[in-house]
């Protein structure tokens, strides 16, 4: 598994008690594609993984605490993070 999403990973459980590891991981995967796809289109180069982990961190940093909501106003992602898959 790529370091930066793990280390992202453990980042996000930190801030939000309402999410498993998977949702937390799932999380950052799509922040993190999310981040490289509108930042190609805007047509920018690649600034690399350190760049691109610095601004998932700062979203998480920001809203992480709030993820486990926006399910609720956005149910086209709940197949993504499904909440009857919790653990804790």
């Amino acid at each position: 598994m790529n370091d930066y999403h793990e280390r992202l990973t453990k980042i996000l459980l930190e801030k939000n008690d309402h999410i498993t590891y998977e949702q937390a991981l799932t999380w950052v995967e799509l922040l993190w594609e999310d981040f490289e796809a509108t930042y190609a289109k805007a047509g920018h180069e690649y600034a690399g993984e350190e760049m691109t982990s610095r601004v998932v961190q700062t979203w998480i940093d920001n809203y992480g605490e709030q993820f486990h909501e926006f399910i609720a106003k956005n149910p086209k992602y709940k197949h993504l993070l499904n909440q009857q898959n919790r653990l804790h």
